[in-house]
């Protein structure tokens, strides 16, 4: 049983599996490996930083003949940044948070293919008519940045696949085995965009205490804030974005106080001591609500194949009894 969508048939894919474009995780290694899978492996391009950029681009591209792709972060960057990526050809840039429209008749001009993350009906609609070829419908069940009021995936992900029709979307959002997978398919989403659980994958570029805090995270533990993001002095729209993080003792000791801790530049500056000193990690442990789901460490290969025989077994036994519940 293939699980051919639109978005397989649009970019000549074998599983319609998508890595995030995690900024500063998702790196060449790991991109290449969810390509080589059959999946849609995308560079986390996120603030367009050229150094980081020249480093990993060479290292997808010459690690794959199957597609690959590029996401930024459309609030952070330029389009010298979107340039860079489009040197190296990539078959697809994805674009998240912020307006999108600067950049896309330079990678129309490309042919890359345009996907456009949405976390609303009104960016769903923006992504559509700027000409978005693949939307991703993001529910606030994801790690790391998303929609401060935005809708779970469960409800959001066919409203936007009705809107956007005939439009291929993308589930992203609390999905971290092939079950979820399955779920995305089965709510009218041409495939799923997954973060967290390629964050525990040996291919990611993440410390050993990050992989080890996603195997033993609970999606209890994990909580949306501003906090995290206030005191480490990012520049993030905070009035429109907020992030899922992990426990943190300064999340523990500022929540609810975020404007005073934006008012506080000595509670900043511990903060950055904290890290010098090794007390606190560099950066939160951005965690989606499956993080349970994520047991192992798997290379990034394998998880592909896992994910996708788990989606086909999941599709294949729907609505039927599983052979162990029968008499």
């Amino acid at each position: 049983m293939a699980l051919s969508t639109e978005l397989t048939e649009l970019l000549g894919l074998r599983h319609p599996i998508v890595l995030a474009p995690m900024g500063g995780v998702a790196g060449g290694a790991l991109a290449a490996a969810v390509s080589r899978a059959g999946g849609l492996g995308l560079l986390g391009g996120a603030y367009g930083d050229r150094a980081w950029l020249e480093r990993e681009l060479p290292i997808v591209a010459e690690g794959t003949d199957q597609p690959w792709g590029v996401g930024f972060l459309s609030w952070a960057i330029d389009v010298g940044a979107v340039e860079q990526a489009l040197e190296f050809h990539p078959a697809a840039v994805m674009l998240s948070f912020g307006d999108p429209s600067p950049f896309v008749d330079r990678i129309r001009r490309s042919g890359a293919v345009l996907i456009v993350q949405v976390t609303d009906l009104d960016e769903a609609e923006r992504a559509l008519d700027v000409g978005a070829d693949v939307i991703v419908a993001q529910g606030t069940e994801s790690g790391g940045h998303g929609a401060r009021r935005g809708r779970s995936t469960l409800p959001f992900v066919p409203v936007v696949a009705d809107l956007a029709a005939p439009v291929p979307v993308l589930a992203a959002g609390g999905i971290a085995d092939g079950r979820g997978v399955a779920a995305a398919l089965a709510l009218g989403a041409a495939g799923a965009l997954i973060g967290t659980r390629f964050q525990a994958t040996t291919e990611a570029l993440v410390d050993r205490s990050i992989s080890k805090a996603l195997v033993e995270g609970r999606g209890q533990d994990t909580e949306r804030n501003s906090v995290l993001d206030i005191a480490r002095g990012a520049s993030w729209p905070l009035e429109k974005y907020s992030a899922r993080t992990l426990s943190h003792p300064y999340l523990d000791r500022w929540r609810g106080r975020e404007a005073e801790l934006a008012g506080d530049s000595r509670a900043r500056q511990d903060y950055q001591d904290d890290v010098a000193r090794g007390v606190i990690p560099p950066l939160p442990v951005w965690a989606g609500e499956a993080v349970d789901l994520i047991t192992d460490v798997p290379s990034a290969a394998d998880l592909v194949t896992e994910l996708a025989a788990q989606a086909e077994d999941a599709l294949l036994w729907a609505g039927r009894l599983r052979p162990n519940d029968r008499s």
